[in-house]
This record gives structure tokens, sequence and C-alpha cells, in this order.
């Protein structure tokens, strides 16, 4: 268990440096340069999101159950990670409309696959992962709407074009997922 909490104090810590400490990151940035900040940023990032899943794997084969959740919460989280996959589409797809009305969809998408997690999962590493994780985009979904209206950020009008495609992407990365690349990756079946 050890290594899944020293994964996510160093995976989740590199990414709430604009959360806890935006100033100290911009003194940062402009002291080593921005690309030996980004360099260092993915290091510390990669290393942290390395010993999260060797610890997770590691916490997987020995588990502590916590809780029994029933069994439509499979149901359920399969629903919220549709909706997760479409919130992730929304931060990469051009103009569409979620990203203009959410401003943050891939910090929302982070929030609703771990409470998907959350909601099927009733492990004590899993509590940790994903509660940390849920946590972890709670602060930082409100520290970046306090920045949006800090500097009274605009976000450009989605199109029906670009809200379609985000659509189409999300579904589509979410079957793919479900149906195949879960079990092959996390050696889990959805369904």
């Amino acid at each position: 268990m050890g290594m899944l909490i020293l994964g996510l104090v160093l995976f989740l810590g590199v990414h709430s440096t604009r959360i806890v400490a935006d100033g100290w990151r911009t003194a940062m940035m402009a002291r080593l340069g921005q690309g030996a900040w980004k360099g260092l940023y993915a290091l510390l990032s990669i290393a942290g999101f390395v010993l999260l899943v060797w610890g997770y794997g590691l916490a997987r084969q020995q588990p502590v159950t916590l809780w029994q959740p029933p069994a439509g919460m499979r149901h359920v989280a399969a629903l919220l990670m549709l909706i997760a996959f479409v919130l992730l589409a929304a931060t990469y797809v051009p103009r569409n409309a979620l990203k203009a009305r959410l401003h943050h969809p891939m910090v929302l998408s982070v929030k609703v696959w771990a409470l998907a997690h959350l909601l099927s999962n009733g492990n004590l590493a899993d509590l940790l992962l994903f509660g940390g994780f849920l946590l972890w985009a709670v602060l930082s979904f409100r520290a970046a709407r306090a920045r949006d209206r800090a500097t009274q950020a605009r976000y450009p009008a989605g199109t029906v074009a670009g809200t379609a495609m985000t659509l189409l992407v999300g579904i589509v990365a979410w079957a793919v997922f479900a149906f195949w690349a879960h079990a092959v990756l996390i050696g889990v079946r959805p369904f």
C-alpha cells in the first residue's frame, strides 16, 4: 500500500501546484525556464504515475475489503464512464458546447471517472486511488474556476459540428475502452 500512497502523493502533488502554490509555480517556471520546468514536471509525473500503477497492482493482489458495492453500481459506473469519456473528448475537440459551457472538461472527466470507480469498487486501494483523484479534481476545478474569474477568461462558443464530433469521439472511445481496452490494460471486464 505504501507504493500506491507514494505514487499518489508524487503524481497528485505535482498536479496540485496550481491549486496550492500557483505563485511559487510561476516563480519556478521563470527561474528554471519553461522547458526545464515542463521537463521536471513530466519526469515527476511519470515517476508518480508508475509508482501508483505499480502500487495499485500490488494492493489488488491482497485486497482489503471495506464494503461490497451492490451489483447495480456497475451499471451506474458504466453510464458515468460514458459521461467521463465525452467530457474527456470535449477537452480536445475544438469549438464544442461542452467546453464553452463547462470550461474545464478534463478535470470534470476525472471527477466523474473517480466517482464511478468509487461507486463500483469497495477495497482500501480503490478508496485511496479513486478517492484521492476525486478530492484532487474537486480542488483543481475550484482553483481553475477562481483563476478564470480573476483573469476574466473567455472561451470560444461551441458549434453544432464541434459538439457532435465531441459526442461521437467520446462514445466511440468509451465503447472501445469498455468492451476491449479495460480488460487488456486493467485486467477487469466492465461487462
